[in-house]
């Protein structure tokens, strides 16, 4: 449990950098890294699927660390996502 959520918190925040304008840019505090956590576990859900289920490379483990570089790319997927359906909709958080 803890391992997923460091997990979650590593690449949602590594996404959340490397992708300067997302829609979650103006929060602070623990609302940032709850968003960061979720995020970064949707990745790594999205990675496992993609890298494990996908293409069968990878271990069997969806939320460990050593899965990181697919909850990386997979959190790079799903923020450009996330982030054009919130202003699209525009609930953006404030």
């Amino acid at each position: 449990m803890i391992g997923a959520l460091i997990l979650g918190f590593v690449a949602g925040v590594l996404a959340r950098v490397l992708i300067p304008q997302d829609a979650f840019r103006t929060m602070s505090g623990p609302a940032s890294w709850g968003v960061s956590i979720l995020l970064g576990l949707a990745g790594a859900l999205l990675g496992y699927l993609i890298f494990t289920r996908g293409m069968g490379i990878g271990d069997d483990d969806i939320f460990d660390l050593g899965g990181i570089f697919g909850a990386i790319i997979g959190t790079l997927i799903l923020l450009p996502i996330a982030t054009y359906i919130l202003r699209r909709t525009n609930k953006s958080p404030a």
